[in-house]
């Protein structure tokens, strides 16, 4: 088992989520984050005033899937969330020892 963590840009989400449904994702987590990488934030102007923005709003996509799946689920967020400009995100993958669900006590690969 495998767990892919994806950073993208927020109003990628949808395009992100659909694509990933239609290849059979049945479930994910998504959180609202903030940070930076290369772009090290950038500048904004607010009510006359110049001000710098460090951490940038980001979506945070964890999934948990069985390891022969890992590649389509890259692919797929790659091609879903790629615009070609600076900060379109980081997929990281990890692997996963147990997973249990709570209500049924399943393990494994039935717990996903």
């Amino acid at each position: 088992m495998k767990k892919v963590i994806a950073i993208i840009k927020p109003f990628k989400l949808d395009e992100v989520k659909e694509a990933l449904g239609a290849i059979g994702v049945a479930g994910m987590t998504i959180t609202e984050v903030k940070g930076f990488g290369r772009q090290k934030g950038h500048t904004e102007l607010y009510r006359g005033s110049e001000y710098v923005v460090d951490f940038l709003p980001k979506i945070r996509i964890e999934i948990l899937t069985e390891s022969e799946n890992v590649d389509a689920i890259v692919e797929t967020i790659t091609k879903a969330a790629n615009t070609g400009k600076i900060g379109d995100g980081k997929i990281i993958i990890l692997p996963v020892e147990d997973v249990l669900r709570i209500r049924t006590g399943e393990r494994g690969k039935e717990a996903i």
